[in-house]
């Protein structure tokens, strides 16, 4: 592998420890950015799905915290919140020579401070302000057994018109940049694909309306990293027929 930059990085064995385990929930959106980060880094981890908002003692005990995702590795290293599991995975698959994906944390200082910007704004503006609150109304409240519970029409107005402010900010990045961050994929599109993928699984995204951000999304949903995320249901609640469609 050729040194970025003038730097090079010691070729270690490029496989990964395979007992590895991700306690996780489909259609969270920052479990799904580990899965994703995961795939792209050549990481292989049993699922272990978690209904989260139950709060078990199984989750308090990996994460006191009692939220989702949570990944323990074979030699006994527990990670748990996205800063610290994506930016492992970037750095280690990078320490282990893998060539799939060496710019997932980019190599400059000021890329690198980009994509952790946009990392932070997926998982905090854009999941407080939207993801949250739809994923909440329309999938939590019914799984966790209220199933006669109507979604409040009021926040999800809201988290539409709030969703509508942030597609606009995604396709301006998408159209000055070939990626969100830059040059090259990072942690930054993976983070905002999960979020958007699980919101064009409850069918709330409009892409109509945002072609650019729509021709990024597409780029990213034909990685081979977001099958598994293509496959997945939810019993009782379909996405729509274009969800799975490569050129939707």
């Amino acid at each position: 592998m050729a040194c970025p930059r003038g730097r090079c990085f010691a070729r270690l064995p490029s496989t990964w420890p395979t007992m590895n385990r991700l306690t996780h929930f489909r259609l969270c959106p920052i479990s799904r950015y580990t899965r994703l980060a995961m795939s792209e880094t050549g990481l292989e981890a049993q699922l272990v799905e978690e209904p989260a908002w139950e709060q078990r003692p199984q989750l308090l005990a990996l994460n006191p915290a009692g939220e989702l995702p949570v990944l323990e590795l074979e030699r006994g290293l527990v990670l748990c919140g996205p800063s610290a599991i994506g930016e492992y995975l970037a750095e280690e698959a990078r320490a282990r020579g893998h060539d799939i994906a060496p710019g997932l944390l980019p190599h400059d200082r000021e890329d690198r401070a980009e994509a952790r910007r946009l990392v932070d704004w997926c998982h905090r503006k854009l999941d407080r302000e939207v993801t949250r609150e739809m994923l909440i109304e329309k999938v939590y409240v019914r799984l966790s057994g209220r199933t006669e519970y109507v979604p409040d029409p009021d926040v999800l107005r809201a988290a539409r018109a709030n969703l509508r402010y942030h597609m606009s900010y995604l396709a301006y990045l998408a159209h000055q940049r070939r990626w969100l961050a830059g040059e090259d994929l990072s942690l930054a599109d993976l983070a905002a694909a999960a979020h958007l993928s699980c919101l064009d699984y409850i069918g709330e995204v409009p892409w109509d309306d945002y072609p650019v951000a729509r021709g990024w999304y597409a780029r990213l949903k034909s990685r081979p990293s977001f099958r598994a995320l293509l496959a997945d249901r939810i019993p009782g609640l379909p996405p729509p027929l274009h969800y799975t469609d490569l050129d939707f």
